[in-house]
């Protein structure tokens, strides 16, 4: 069985954005997400979750991966 999420559930239009603004944006258009800012060296966890997006950034605090639902 799949699971579906309700809501907008990716963001590639925030690449290359600053990671508060880009968290500001995804939880204006979905309210029932909570974002997770991670550097694009740190373990994120594998289990699916339709309440958490997670936003990876580099060194400089740029979103340099599509956010989504996970």
């Amino acid at each position: 069985m799949a699971l579906i999420c309700e809501g907008k559930s990716s963001w590639p239009e925030l690449v290359g954005t600053r990671a508060q603004d880009a968290a500001e944006i995804i939880e204006r258009e979905n309210s029932l997400v909570t974002t997770i800012i991670v550097y694009k060296t740190c373990p994120v966890p594998l289990i699916f979750s339709c309440n958490r997006v997670n936003i990876v950034i580099d060194c400089s605090g740029t979103v340099i991966t599509v956010p989504r639902i996970g």
